[in-house]
């Protein structure tokens, strides 16, 4: 059985690296990384994903990932997506975009945001 890739979208190299160890670790999944909203779609056209994990705002370039949340629920509907953010109205707006309940960063080492991770693993 082939791992799990999650794609990893706008964060930064300190988070990337944290989230890919966490995952990597205690799930078995593969991180694949975008910096920006254009390699992501690019990506996603290439391979399948079990999960975007999408950075409200953009390390390389701020964009919205929001913004990329949208896209994604047009060309790619039924592609699981979560935001990673402390931030409760970019949360809520992203959930009535489709997105799935996410996490903030300063949430990534709590049980309970392992458990809604392992269940896209």
């Amino acid at each position: 059985m082939s791992a799990k890739i999650f794609l990893s979208v706008g964060q930064c190299d300190m988070d990337h690296g944290s989230i890919s160890r966490l995952l990597l670790g205690k799930l078995g999944v593969k991180v694949q990384r975008a910096d920006t909203a254009i390699e992501a779609l690019e990506a996603l056209k290439k391979s399948s994903f079990s999960l975007l994990l999408v950075n409200r705002i953009f390390d390389a370039d701020g964009d919205s990932g929001i913004d990329l949340i949208r896209k994604v629920q047009v060309i790619a509907p039924s592609q699981p997506v979560m935001l990673v953010s402390n931030y409760m109205d970019a949360q809520a707006e992203a959930q009535s975009l489709g997105a799935v309940p996410g996490f903030g960063k300063s949430a990534l080492d709590r049980p309970e945001t392992l458990e809604v991770l392992k269940s896209f693993a």
